[in-house]
């Protein structure tokens, strides 16, 4: 089974989206993420799927052939352009720094072959900040976030333990609240936080976050 990476522009209507994955489905494809966008009544939608090899070009040709689609294009996949993702998020200065750390890090383990990218979401507020870690569960290819402010807890706290029993780690600064004491990891230094955060998911580092669970740095 290899990997294939599918764009598809049809039209937006009952039924097609049913109509593609059961050409999949009737090859034995694993579809492993979809995504859809419409805009004035044709959709793109995005397929990665696994399959075997000499089944890659009948799904493509059974795809073209589905009623509304437009145009299918074999792409290069999400997974393999934009790579692992980290997410940061919380107060805007402290994410800034974060980011800061982080971008750098990145840059340095990519120009080596890794494919690692960087999100940002400024946000206050207990509630807006839970349900921003909960939907991280919703997000394709995210590792880690990191949770950067001043004072978190709460429903927060609630929502990191959630992430981490899907496998998702999470770094905290070292702030007021109950969240560090929920996450993987504390480190007080915004920018180097970024840098940990990079080197736990990076195939190129040494850094093994498993082997660092709950200590402060």
């Amino acid at each position: 089974m290899t990997s294939l990476a599918v764009l598809i522009s049809a039209s937006d209507r009952p039924g097609t989206l049913s109509a593609l994955a059961k050409v999949f489905a009737d090859h034995a494809a694993n579809i492993e993420h979809v995504d859809s966008h419409g805009v004035h009544g044709v959709s793109d939608l995005y397929f990665e799927a696994t399959a075997a090899p000499e089944r890659h070009a009948a799904i493509l040709t059974e795809l073209a052939a589905v009623p509304g689609v437009v145009s299918v294009q074999d792409t290069a996949s999400l997974t393999n352009i934009y790579g692992k993702r980290i997410v940061i998020m919380g107060g805007g200065a402290q994410v800034g720094q974060v980011a800061l750390g982080a971008i750098s890090e990145a840059d340095r383990h990519n120009i080596r072959g890794e494919h690692i990218s960087v999100d940002t979401i400024p946000l206050v507020g207990e509630q807006a900040l839970a349900a921003a870690v909960r939907a991280i569960m919703r997000l394709p290819r995210v590792k880690l976030i990191v949770l950067a402010g001043s004072l978190m807890g709460g429903e927060i706290t609630s929502a990191v333990e959630d992430v981490r029993k899907q496998g998702i780690f999470v770094i905290s600064l070292n702030m007021a609240g109950s969240v560090p004491d929920a996450a993987d990891l504390v480190v007080s230094d915004p920018i180097q936080a970024g840098v940990m955060a990079v080197m736990a998911v990076a195939d190129t580092a040494t850094f093994d976050i498993v082997r660092q669970q709950k200590r402060k740095y």
